[in-house]
């Protein structure tokens, strides 16, 4: 497989660490394989800067010192040396428990006081026998141990938690311990991430400040400390308790049996169209849809075997992300995306519902906007480069505070572009993975225009 798989990735992070080694290395894989190689110490991690395509091998990770954020830097961490769990009798543990069961601390193991050791970091190089971290270099059936500093008691095992992801209930369907689709519908108990990480609870604000309170999010099930995917990400995730790290994964097993059928597909626009299923792939201009398999002439992350439960056929008009109504990339290298002109199920109720929806003292499309555009209140949702807006309740592909709950008198529907910061124009989130946001492609009204 491929050699990142092995490593935590964070973007714009830079730890500080007196043990490391520089490289000139092409890309991020080179620099991995400089990390496994690496004999001057114990490589834990790896920081890799595109500019200057400089890879630094490092002795520690974020959990063992100072992080600070530097743009254009990517920090590689390998899991291992993460996690806080073992698996099994925790062979590999690596993590940084140093005291007994009992609490006693450990002793080091390349110290022979107060107990000469039988395996030290010489004898056993391959055991990560480091400081005075609980390890498991004898294959000992009872897990980790260490020798102790109490010279009455030469050894303990140490009480390391197992990893959650080793406990997989099958047949329990979306409640269990398995998810369907992107896990937006689970419901199990797994608190923590991928790389062993205690998952902060949901209704508190420390150490990471989020917007996903429970009261805004009744349906989304968000109990105690538990991974869930409330915002169309791959999988479910949390906050975790580490300050260093603001969020990651959790490791849920996809469930073997197939997802639960919810009605018929809709071949015609019911609400936003996110059931739509039909078999339009013409935009409301009339440009083709590109293929959303391909990534050609636009490169996008709605990748059909990431999203199984999207129904991302083909070059069908579809809506996954919530948006207004479906959409698609279009065949035209100008255009990225536009919507579909999808038929109606009623059309009288769509009247009716599309009515209400336009506010009564602005026109429902503003081409313009005044001053800094704080008062902007139209549907422009693309900005000066081209690039879609993502909405603002969304977090993916980026997160970020500016909530409708924490903006209430912003008017932060949909993906509109708006400014509720007193910026110097309207703006938005991109979807665009490597662009956070952009100015609006808005014009400042004439001074002279009649309000």
């Amino acid at each position: 497989g491929d050699i990142l798989n092995d490593y935590l990735r964070t973007d714009g992070v830079w730890i500080l660490t007196r043990n490391k080694q520089f490289y000139e290395t092409n890309n991020e894989k080179e620099c991995a394989d400089k990390c496994e190689a690496e004999r001057n110490f114990t490589c834990r991690a790896f920081l890799f800067t595109r500019k200057k395509l400089q890879c630094l091998t490092l002795a520690e990770n974020a959990k063992m010192t100072v992080t600070f954020a530097i743009t254009d830097t990517v920090l590689y961490e390998k899991r291992i040396y993460l996690m806080q769990c073992k698996r099994g009798i925790g062979t590999d543990y690596r993590g940084t428990e140093a005291k007994t069961q009992r609490g006693i601390p450990c002793q080091k193991w390349a110290e022979k006081i107060p107990h000469r050791p039988n395996y030290t970091p010489e004898k056993y190089p391959n055991a990560g026998l480091e400081e005075n971290y609980c390890r498991n270099p004898d294959a000992d059936e009872s897990g980790p141990w260490c020798y102790t500093t109490d010279p009455a008691m030469r050894f303990d095992y140490c009480a390391i938690p197992e990893c959650e992801d080793q406990v997989m209930h099958t047949g329990e369907g979306p409640t269990g311990e398995c998810m369907q689709c992107n896990g937006e519908d689970y419901h199990g108990e797994v608190s923590r991430t991928e790389s062993g990480l205690e998952c902060q609870r949901w209704g508190v604000q420390e150490p990471h400040m989020h917007g996903f309170i429970l009261k805004h999010y009744p349906e989304k099930d968000l109990k105690v400390n538990y991974c869930r995917n409330p915002d169309g990400e791959l999988r479910p995730w949390c906050f975790t308790t580490n300050p260093n790290k603001r969020w990651e994964y959790c490791n849920i097993p996809r469930c073997t049996t197939p997802p639960p059928v919810s009605g018929l597909d809709s071949q015609c626009l019911s609400g936003k169209g996110e059931d739509y299923r039909g078999r339009i792939a013409v935009t409301k201009s009339g440009n083709a849809c590109q293929h959303w398999s391909m990534q050609f002439p636009h490169k996008h992350g709605w990748i059909p075997d990431r999203y199984p439960c999207k129904g991302l056929e083909e070059n069908y008009c579809r809506n996954p992300d919530g948006e207004k109504k479906p959409w698609c990339y279009t065949t035209s290298s100008s255009i990225r995306w536009e919507y579909c002109t999808i038929p109606p199920c009623d059309r009288t109720e769509q009247g009716i519902a599309g009515m209400n929806n336009v506010p009564v003292q602005v026109p429902l499309t503003e081409e313009c906007y005044r001053g800094k555009g704080q008062s902007y209140r139209g549907t422009t949702s693309v900005t000066v480069s081209g690039k879609k807006c993502q909405a603002w309740s969304s977090m993916f592909p980026h997160r970020h505070i500016k909530t409708p709950d924490r903006f209430p008198d912003a008017d932060l529907r949909d993906n509109y572009c708006r400014n509720p910061d007193g910026d110097s124009s309207p703006w938005c989130f991109t979807t665009d993975p490597n662009t956070i946001w952009e100015y609006c492609d808005l014009k400042r009204c004439d001074d002279h225009t009649q309000e």
